[in-house]
Parts: structure tokens; sequence; C-alpha cells
């Protein structure tokens, strides 16, 4: 039985899907654009800012479900420019990133990944992301 995952701490779905739907031991969410769900604009700047208001959606909707970004085991990245990708990158790896001390480091397994360019995104943003995370 599917059941919804939905939370006002992230953009509302504009259309007929849901933030993220549980299925058994699995949590599949919509792709995420850079949306601040405060202001229901954009967030200002380039594909860094882009990419990190987009994986802040992702981890609110997973904690809606009391998951973390560590239970994602699979993402999607869609991006307008296949140029953006290492930008995009930098800040993709901040969110599976795990402090120990005084030293970040990555926490590892990291979860696969597919990274494609596409011909546009809604809104005309810069990139969504979408996860698939295990309970």
């Amino acid at each position: 039985m599917k059941k919804e995952i939905n939370t006002s701490m992230a953009p509302a779905a504009i259309g007929p899907y849901s933030q993220a739907i549980k299925v058994g031991n699995l949590v599949y969410t919509s792709g995420q654009i850079p949306i601040n769900p405060a202001t229901g604009n954009f967030v200002e700047g380039g594909i860094k800012e882009q990419t990190r208001q987009s994986l802040t959606n992702v981890k609110t909707i997973l904690e809606e479900a009391g998951l973390t970004m560590a239970n994602v085991v699979k993402t999607t990245v869609f991006l307008a420019d296949m140029n953006d990708f290492a930008d995009m990158n930098a800040v993709y790896a901040e969110f599976f990133a795990e402090q120990s001390g005084k030293a970040e480091r990555f926490a590892e397994p990291y979860p696969a990944r597919s990274a494609v360019a596409v011909k546009t995104l809604p809104k005309g943003a810069l990139v969504e992301i979408e996860v698939l995370a295990i309970v």
C-alpha cells in the first residue's frame, strides 16, 4: 500500500503528483527544483545555490518521512547545462558528507546516481533532483 509524504517545509506540488510516496520500505521523492517554500520563488544565484535549495527540499521531505540523506540509495540529477556538473557536484557532496571531529569526511557508500542534461526544466530551473531512499 502506498502512503503520501507531504510537508509544508518543501514546495507544494503544483500538479497531480505528491512530494513523495512511501511503498513498503522505499520512499520515492518527486523531482525537486530550487523553489524556496517560504517565498514560492527560486533562490537567487546560480547552479550552486539552486542545487543547495533542491537538495534542501529533498532533505526536508525525507525528514517528514523520518529519514535522512543517509537513507538515500539512488539519486537522479537533471541539469539544464552539463557544464554546471562540477559546481553541482561540489554542493551535492556536502549533502552526503558527515561531520567527524574536526574534519569532514564523505559518508560511504555513496548513493548510486545518474546525472543527465535535459533540454529544459520546469520554470527554467538549472537543476532538478529526485531520490529513492530506503527505510
